[in-house]
């Protein structure tokens, strides 16, 4: 292990922030983010909602998946792992050095780092922890 990498997630765009903590994870270092109920996804509130949904209803109940989370940390992690190669080796690995929390432990309490590539946006956004509350 390199090291450890603690990201705030307030404010950054989910796959930016997704591709960002893969990269980390696949080089070694152990992956933290917090606040991942802050995070956002850009685009028509509306929209968004019917695609979550959808994927949720897609494994149904009494089908063996595919499962698909509600609340905003399993959100995240999800996304990650559509960025690696989570069912070789190497991705599975990287996948399992990824933590994601929704608050802000107190373990973590003033050692996160903004994620840098958040922007001020200008488009259309809903936060996960709206997003898991509709879903």
């Amino acid at each position: 292990m390199i090291g450890k990498v603690i990201i705030d997630a307030s404010n950054a765009r989910l796959g930016r922030l997704a591709s960002h903590a893969s990269k980390q994870a696949l080089l070694g270092n152990e992956v933290v983010i917090v606040n991942c109920n802050a995070a956002v996804i850009t685009g028509n509130k509306r929209t968004t909602i019917e695609d979550y949904k959808v994927s949720r209803q897609r494994g149904g109940s009494s089908l063996n998946g595919p499962h698909f989370p509600q609340s905003s940390e399993r959100l995240v992690k999800r996304t990650i792992r559509g960025m690696l190669s989570y069912k070789q080796g190497r991705g599975l690995s990287a996948f399992k050095r990824i933590k994601c929390y929704s608050g802000m432990p107190s373990e973590y309490e003033g050692k996160a780092k903004p994620f840098a590539a958040q922007k001020p946006t200008l488009s259309k956004t809903i936060g996960l922890g709206e997003l898991s509350k509709e879903i």
